[in-house]
């Protein structure tokens, strides 16, 4: 899906860090970028602009009524965005090429950002939703939403799971896979927007899930993003080296720069303040750095 690749950038889904100044993850460790699936929606506005009506929903709704509002929301920005279209006309004919859709039963997509994605599939293969929530309840919908029920038995069907980004695919196992399973289904396939290629392939395949995605980080993408001329080749190395040994290569990169923790430890930013103190306090990178 090479004609989707320029819109990770265009949408700032997909954020490259300076060679020299590397992001600080919520973890404590850092790296070379920051991907962002749900950007793909149209920008990084429009993301925050639906998560925020989907966390008012969550507060303020029962859980019965979400699914239509929110389809109704994304529906209308698919008939006006025009690179949230693109997205979905591309996913819907990435699962139409590689999926017998015949054989799918349900779409299903879990608490939040699966819900960009998953409700407009459903419509446009014309498959019944249900949508999963953290706590693994779960809401049956007709495919344009019209109709929208408490899940009962759903026995024996083939669900397809739709999600923004695959990382280690943890909320699969924690939750969405369970709640499936609840109703008396399995998840046969999944379909990602983006896959950052860290194991989470493996960990569904072992739970019998077969994966599909559209869209890679791997070095394709980074050499996309050197033609592009969105990244330097100093920023392409860091890239590289960062995707073949991500611990390692962060590493070699504070003994190069020891006045990065230093820099950032004088950063205003309260985050960024919390995240060096992580790094340091569990020696992450086993550098028994000290403040």
């Amino acid at each position: 899906m090479k004609e989707l690749m320029p819109l990770l950038f265009d949408t700032s889904a997909f954020k490259i860090a300076p060679e020299n100044k590397p992001f600080w993850y919520t973890s404590g460790k850092i790296g070379p970028y920051f991907i962002n699936a749900d950007y793909l929606y149209g920008s990084e506005q429009d993301s925050k602009n639906l998560l925020s009506f989907i966390d008012y929903e969550l507060e303020n709704e029962d859980k019965l009524n979400i699914p239509s509002h929110i389809f109704a929301r994304t529906f209308e920005h698919y008939n006006k965005n025009k690179i949230y279209k693109f997205v979905i006309d591309n996913m819907v004919e990435y699962i139409e090429s590689n999926i017998n859709v015949d054989e799918i039963d349900y779409i299903s997509g879990g608490e939040r950002r699966d819900w960009f994605f998953s409700n407009m599939i459903a419509y446009f293969l014309r498959k019944p939703h249900v949508t999963i929530y953290k706590d693994l309840s779960t809401i049956e919908s007709n495919f344009n939403f019209s109709e929208n029920d408490d899940s009962q038995d759903i026995d024996d069907k083939k669900f397809l799971h739709v999600a923004d980004l695959l990382n280690k695919s943890s909320s699969f196992t924690r939750a969405w896979i369970p709640a499936i399973k609840n109703l008396g289904s399995n998840i046969v396939w999944s379909v990602f927007a983006v896959d950052r290629m860290e194991g989470g392939t493996e960990v569904l395949s072992n739970d019998g899930v077969k994966v599909f995605s559209l869209l890679q980080i791997d070095d394709s993408l980074f050499e996309k993003a050197l033609e592009l001329k969105v990244i330097n080749e100093k920023q392409l190395e860091m890239l590289r080296e960062f995707r073949k040994d991500p611990d390692g290569s962060m590493k070699q990169f504070l003994l190069n720069h020891p006045e990065f923790i230093e820099e950032s430890l004088k950063s205003d930013d309260a985050k960024t303040q919390k995240r060096v103190h992580t790094l340091i306090d569990q020696n992450i990178y086993g550098l028994n750095l000290k403040y």
